[in-house]
């Protein structure tokens, strides 16, 4: 994960070089570059790479719009729906999600995060399936 740009009052970002420069595979779940850190909100680009358990955030809402490949995103209980690029998904804070299943790869999100996500926060619903350490790489 690379550090984020140091806090300005306006940026400008190219994403799909960003995106590009993810890794091919990783040891985490989840791998991302972050864009802003603002305490009102972080924006960022990540890439899946294995199915994602349920879990939630407590710290934000999340917008995530896909930039390449297509998956199964579930929200609690519902349905799963497809995810490709192009569609935006949003959910507030303490909602469960989940990426059941990656159908092409590579899975690329632009997320803004509000307000900023902590990178640590993240609840698994059930024990065992995963810590922050094994979702995303953390910051040193």
């Amino acid at each position: 994960m690379s550090e984020a740009t140091p806090l300005t009052d306006h940026g400008v970002f190219d994403v799909a070089a960003h995106a590009a420069q993810l890794p091919e595979a990783a040891g985490t779940m989840v791998a991302d570059h972050r864009f802003t850190d603002d305490p009102a909100a972080s924006a960022r680009v990540f890439r899946v790479y294995r199915p994602t358990p349920p879990h939630s955030h407590a710290s934000c809402d999340e917008y995530l719009y896909a930039l390449s490949g297509r998956c199964l995103m579930k929200f609690a209980d519902e349905p799963a729906v497809e995810v490709g690029p192009g569609t935006l998904v949003f959910f507030k804070r303490g909602v469960v999600h989940s990426v059941p299943e990656i159908l092409e790869e590579p899975m690329v999100f632009l997320s803004v995060d509000t307000p900023r996500r902590e990178p640590r926060d993240i609840r698994f619903v059930e024990a065992g399936t995963g810590t922050p350490d094994t979702f995303m790489r953390q910051r040193d």
